[in-house]
């Protein structure tokens, strides 16, 4: 009983009543311009005072209605009434104009509809009700006056009198029946004559892959250099404070590494910002590449005391700008993990070589400690896949050598190389060498 109670008066049907009620509202200048057509040929000037010729009136000025429904705001504001009042999902409302003749011969249906049962509906809530009140209180009436108060004779019997309340509260019941009925045949036509078309539907979806893509690219800049420089600052400066006083010459050169790790990243924010623009704004800092800024990124890591070793087997000048950034970021990363995870002063290994074609990238460090997961917890790992897959080229990333004095795992395609070797821990619990390999194509997908 309650759920009957809720569809006939709950908020939802009272929105679509008051919807109902606003098509019934634009559908008067249109019902005034039909009594003016029938009216003269007919001969009446009395159009309003006939039923009939009333329903006439509106059945003439419905067509104008949908021709007057092609303005280009018709659909957008009926888009929004239906959204907010009928409570329909936005996303299954096209909330541009109409365009092609398909659209705005469906505007102009629902414009039509809309304007129909309100039109109906709104002339039952202004009749009904007083209708229905006068029954509701007749009885009363009649007993307080003792007069028929020139009713029809059936409400001389007392058993009409007596059935006069629950003729009028049924008619009321009837009334909100009728517009909740309405209102849900609205809702439910609307996503048909105002949703958007397949291309619609395509050109939004388009839209948001592109606002996603410029966000994961937005993060991964973000991430790689921003969180590339906090590790690299944290560590230069908790090894300057160990040797302030012993080694004045180290701590120089680690605030010296610290300003110029700072003031490079500023210039990449600003760079990675300007993805939020139409276009780089002028002056705006270009994204480090292999071929600018390599030297400086191992010269800032190697001034906190990591000691990295470089084996460049390419020519970087000779990379594409897009893979030459690219592989610069996944560097970056592979370095901002090592200062992550690897122990204090542990030795790092960056290879940088091309073969077969491909660019091949791989970092090895000593980790301390279990190894970390594979697809746990950082983005970094997800980012250097984002990036490779992007490229058409492949990422991996895990431990390579579980035991003091094995050597690192071999390259693909290659012989076992010389790598750094896994140093026990206290105790006698071996650590694990992480080794993380991409190969980029020089000429793929970007």
């Amino acid at each position: 009983m309650s759920t009957v109670a809720r569809s006939l008066f709950g908020r939802r049907a009272r929105l679509r009543w008051i919807h109902l009620i606003l098509g019934g509202a634009l559908a008067m200048p249109y019902v005034l311009v039909g009594s003016v057509v029938i009216g003269p040929a007919i001969g009446s000037a009395d159009v309003f005072g006939s039923l009939p010729l009333q329903l006439a009136s509106f059945a003439v000025g419905l067509p104008l209605a949908a021709v007057t429904s092609l303005f280009p705001l018709t659909r957008p504001l009926e888009s929004a009434a239906v959204r907010w009042l009928c409570g329909v999902d936005p996303d299954r409302l096209a909330l541009g104009p109409a365009r092609t003749r398909g659209e705005k011969g469906r505007t102009a249906a629902w414009f039509t509809l809309h304007l129909g049962f309100g039109g109906i509906v709104a002339g039952m809530s202004l009749a009904l009700p007083p209708f229905a009140v006068t029954l509701i209180v007749l009885p009363v009436l009649s007993g307080l006056l003792g007069a028929r108060l020139g009713l029809p004779e059936v409400f001389d019997h007392a058993w009409a009198l007596a059935l006069a309340p629950v003729a009028g509260a049924l008619s009321l019941v009837a009334l909100a029946g009728c517009a909740a009925g309405c209102g849900a045949l609205l809702a439910r036509w609307a996503p048909l004559l105002l949703g958007p078309t397949p291309r619609e539907r395509l050109a939004a979806a388009e839209a948001r892959a592109a606002d996603l893509a410029v966000r994961n690219r937005l993060a991964r800049e973000l991430h790689d250099s921003v969180g590339h420089a906090l590790s690299a600052v944290t560590l230069q400066a908790s090894a300057a404070r160990r040797v302030l006083d012993s080694d004045p010459e180290f701590v120089r050169e680690a605030l010296a590494a610290i300003e110029d790790t700072t003031r490079r990243t500023v210039g990449e924010l600003d760079a990675v910002l300007g993805v939020l623009r139409e276009g780089d704004a002028p002056g705006t800092a270009p994204a480090p590449t292999l071929a600018a800024d390599l030297d400086g990124l191992l010269r800032r890591t190697r001034a906190g005391g990591q000691r990295v070793s470089a084996t460049v087997d390419a020519d970087p000048e000779a990379l594409p700008p897009l893979l030459s950034r690219e592989a610069y970021r996944i560097v970056q990363e592979g370095l901002s993990n090592a200062l992550k995870h690897a122990g204090e002063r542990a030795a790092v290994d960056v290879r940088i070589a091309v073969a077969d074609g491909e660019l091949e990238i791989t970092v090895e460090n000593p980790v301390t400690g279990p190894a970390p997961s594979r697809t746990g917890g950082g983005h970094g790992l997800r980012g250097i896949a984002d990036r490779a897959r992007l490229l058409g080229g492949t990422a991996t990333a895990g431990p390579s050598a579980t035991a003091a004095g094995e050597t690192a795992a071999p390259r693909p395609g290659g012989t076992p190389t010389a790598g750094p070797t896994a140093a026990p821990l206290p105790g006698g619990t071996p650590a694990h060498t992480w080794r993380l390999h991409a190969r980029l194509p020089m000429r793929g997908p970007a």
